[in-house]
């Protein structure tokens, strides 16, 4: 059992630790060889160049002005400078609404941490019934701070029930006011939105085989029969998984054949060699250049033979199909409604936008999707339970005194002061976040063998198992494994009517590993994250060894986006341990402040400065947060409810039977008030769109527009009347631009709509004609109560959104 002392230790270290990676992070942002790491989303928007450019040799690595060294805190200020609309312009809705999820965390925390420190403190350290049990149970200094403390049958547990009300009601109106800003925010966010194709797209499977008919037959007669008025048009969907192998193929060789060109054209008198066995390693020496065009001939002809069979063969084509409409209106009535008597076929829903897309799983057979999804619940199930091991492991780290009692024989190694802190204080939490480290990336893969079409699906629903991973392993595993190590020696010499006093007393005694896990995880941790070590290394690793041209350096600066399914379950974990130790343990508390105001704002700043988010989802991910932080509560108010059955408390206990009742009331109220906001379009805001656009653009061709929207982002290397056969629209359209998205992804490298220039204004009701959809381009927004028109660019940053909201 930790002491006061060794949270004191890790506090030292976990502090040192964090100041070291803030400073670090302060000093190596300000030199202009790492201004692509710590700047990257600006470089992606065009709002910033090289400062390496205009610098003498040794001013290209190293920042020569001594007047910025006396100024490199001042990100702290710059990240909080930027408006939350201003953050909806720059980086779009998600990543405002993730950061409202720390203001949220501090607007509950702080209020309670006040309270519980000047209330529960004095009731439970003036009880002191650990002082009588010492012989008995392993217990600390910080367990006499806890409920513990208080005596069985006492009526100071009133105290400790009146606060579980207060605290509940306080969570539940800020839950409450927080869901209607936020269903607000997201109404707004849409409304705003400049045309997209998604408003006007639906996705379609498990469309029936009809013999005598092709596919796209089949489903140009269903719709032409079921929504005549509506229907526009279609686009099959291709198994061009194979294809999209050998796209990616070409790029590393045609990367190889850039980098060797270069090279002999930098020095002449040397022709570049490579060597034709396994990665150039060993093999006969052949010409460089020579080499890899031959490679990419023969994979050209490889592409060709590909290409045909995708044209060619009816069974490329899968039954999955983007089918869109001529109206907002008959799309949201089309992917809200059942389509068929039989409810298994020609199942629709809204079209992910394109960048969302996850292609590879579209063509998955959708009968194998109910087996995939099974398949993976048992593998998530059995994942959950054999992570029990090195959690408990873990455990035994944490509780050294407890294992004493069962192997005397460990004694002499861990009786060392120092040893015996730095195990109990700071390598518990360490452990835990190691064992930690691989598993989003398991879990995303086994989200991908599901099934998921949309990266933002994939994500919420790997968040999902991660959050329940932490509730089962870090949350009620370090709970019972914990409880059983410390208290194995009590358990094996009383009677069995005294376990469950026992097991009331232990379970509060484990904050004090939470606490150390905190400072690893949300102090430490966060300040790590802002340094970017890993991104940095990795940069200037491929930038000396692997970069070949500007393009290469482009993707070596890949910042990423926010790792949604990672974050969101941790934070969630943050707020199940601050509302459960509330009452049981309130000197938890003040670490999880912390916690709380250093992570906003060290994301604030990575989402201004870094960040480039693959998709935008509008905060969609909002009730899932906000049902989860109920089912905190409710397990809050079950696990007090135990405690205090333990404690003998029949007076005062039955008061807490009604609280979680009135909570699961609150939920459902909210589910049903807000909910709908994040799951259905309303028509009447899609009709009201489409009359706006009927009255400011009432020639616009929407076949034109959609032409290339849906297209699989592979498809642009084929040629023009190849594009013919897979296009939407098979008639003539005009198209402004070619696809420019990246051919190994759909997702872009670059988002802006005109790749040729920056533009000013997003929509232009004089030139209707013009408009053609950009798949690699984000969703452009300007909301405006007056003029809904106005798309409007703030001139102080390079916006993607242009947003104004009020709350």
């Amino acid at each position: 059992m930790a002491t006061l002392g060794d949270i004191g230790v890790s506090a030292l270290i976990n502090i040192l630790s964090a100041f070291a990676f803030l400073l670090a992070f302060a000093l190596l942002r300000i030199q202009p060889i790492n201004d692509r790491i710590y700047f990257p989303k600006w470089y992606i928007n065009g709002a910033r160049s090289s400062p390496r450019r205009s610098r003498n040799f040794v001013g290209k690595f190293v920042n020569l002005e001594f007047k910025t060294y006396l100024t490199f805190l001042n990100w702290m200020p710059q990240a909080l400078k930027m408006t939350e609309a201003e953050i909806i312009n720059h980086a779009g809705l998600d990543s405002a609404v993730f950061l409202r999820i720390y203001t949220l965390g501090l607007k509950i925390f702080v209020p309670m941490t006040i309270v519980a420190l000047l209330v529960l403190i004095p009731v439970n350290v003036s009880s002191g019934t650990l002082f009588f049990l010492r012989k008995e149970l392993v217990v600390s200094d910080i367990d006499k701070l806890s409920i513990s403390n208080v005596r069985p049958k006492s009526i100071r547990f009133f105290v400790h029930i009146g606060l579980e009300y207060l605290f509940t009601i306080w969570i539940c109106f800020m839950l409450y006011k927080e869901y209607d800003i936020v269903a607000s925010m997201r109404l707004r966010f849409l409304a705003s939105q400049a045309r997209r194709a998604e408003q006007f797209t639906v996705v379609v499977r498990n469309v029936p085989h009809v013999s005598g008919q092709s596919l796209s037959e089949t489903i140009d007669h269903f719709f032409q029969t079921n929504h005549p008025d509506h229907y526009l048009c279609h686009q099959a969907v291709y198994n061009a998984n194979k294809f999209a192998k050998l796209v990616r193929k070409r790029e590393r060789l045609r990367n190889w054949l850039d980098y060797n060109q270069l090279k002999f054209e930098r020095h002449p008198e040397k022709k570049p060699t490579t060597k034709m066995g396994f990665l150039g390693l060993w093999g006969k020496k052949v010409d460089a250049i020579d080499y890899y065009k031959h490679q990419m001939k023969e994979l050209e002809k490889r592409m060709s033979v590909e290409r045909q069979k995708i044209l060619k063969d009816s069974k490329s084509i899968l039954p999955v199909a983007f089918v869109s409409f001529k109206s907002r209106w008959g799309a949201a009535v089309c992917a809200q409604t059942q389509q068929c008597k039989n409810p298994t076929l020609w199942l629709t829903n809204w079209a992910p936008e394109p960048r969302d897309i996850y292609w590879r799983n579209l063509a998955i057979p959708f009968v194998s999707l109910t087996i995939r999804k099974f398949m993976i619940s048992v593998s998530v199930f059995a994942l959950v339970f054999f992570y029990m091991i090195p959690i408990a492991f873990v455990q035994s780290l944490a509780n050294l005194e407890g294992l004493e009692r069962v192997a005397p024989f460990l004694r002499p190694v861990i009786e060392l002061k120092f040893i015996k802190s730095f195990l109990q204080g700071f390598v518990p939490g360490l452990a835990l976040k190691i064992f930690l480290y691989i598993l989003p990336t398991i879990l995303m893969i086994m989200s991908k063998i599901e099934g998921h079409i949309a990266l933002s699906n994939l994500e919420r629903r790997t968040s999902a198992k991660y959050y329940y991973f932490m509730l089962v392993n870090v949350f009620l595993g370090s709970i019972a494994t914990g409880t059983a190590f410390e208290q194995l020696d009590s358990f094996l010499h009383q009677s069995p009517t005294q376990i469950p006093r026992t097991i009331g007393v232990s379970i509060p005694m484990k904050a004090t590993f939470f606490i150390t896990y905190i400072m690893v995880d949300g102090w430490a941790g966060i300040a790590s994250e802002i340094l970017r070590l890993k991104p940095l290394v990795i940069f200037h690793l491929k930038n000396l060894f692997l970069v070949k041209t500007e393009r290469d350096r482009e993707k070596a600066m890949d910042p990423g986006s926010v790792d949604f399914p990672e974050t969101i379950p941790s934070l969630q974990l943050y707020f199940l341990l601050g509302i459960v130790y509330a009452v049981i343990t309130p000197i938890l508390l003040p670490f999880m402040l912390v916690f709380f105001g250093l992570a906003y704002l060290v994301y604030r700043h990575q989402i201004i400065n870094v960040y480039n988010q693959q998709y935008e989802s509008a905060g969609a991910f909002w009730p899932h947060v906000h049902s989860r932080i109920i089912a905190s509560l409710l397990l809050s108010q079950l696990l007090l409810l135990g405690l205090l059955s333990t404690k003998e408390a029949a007076n005062s206990t039955p008061f807490l039977v009604v609280l979680p009742i009135l909570t699961l009331a609150f939920h459902k109220y909210c589910k049903s008030r807000f909910e709908p906001a994040f799951r259905k379009y309303p028509i009447e805001e899609a009709m009201a769109k489409d009359r706006l656009d009927r009255t400011t653009e009432p020639e616009i061709n929407l076949k034109a527009y959609l032409a290339d929207a849906y297209l699989h982002p592979i498809f642009q290397s084929f040629e023009e009347e190849e594009l013919v056969e897979v296009r939407v629209d098979k008639q003539q359209v005009r198209t402004a631009s070619p696809i420019t998205s990246e051919l190994s992804s759909p997702s872009p490298s670059q988002h802006v709509d005109h790749p040729t220039s920056r533009p000013q204004n997003v929509y232009r009701p004089t030139s209707p004609q013009h408009h053609v959809y950009h798949p690699t381009s984000p969703p452009q927004h300007a909301y405006n109560p007056t003029y809904p028109s106005d798309y409007i660019f703030p001139p102080s940053s390079p916006s993607h959104y242009a947003y104004h909201y009020e709350s």
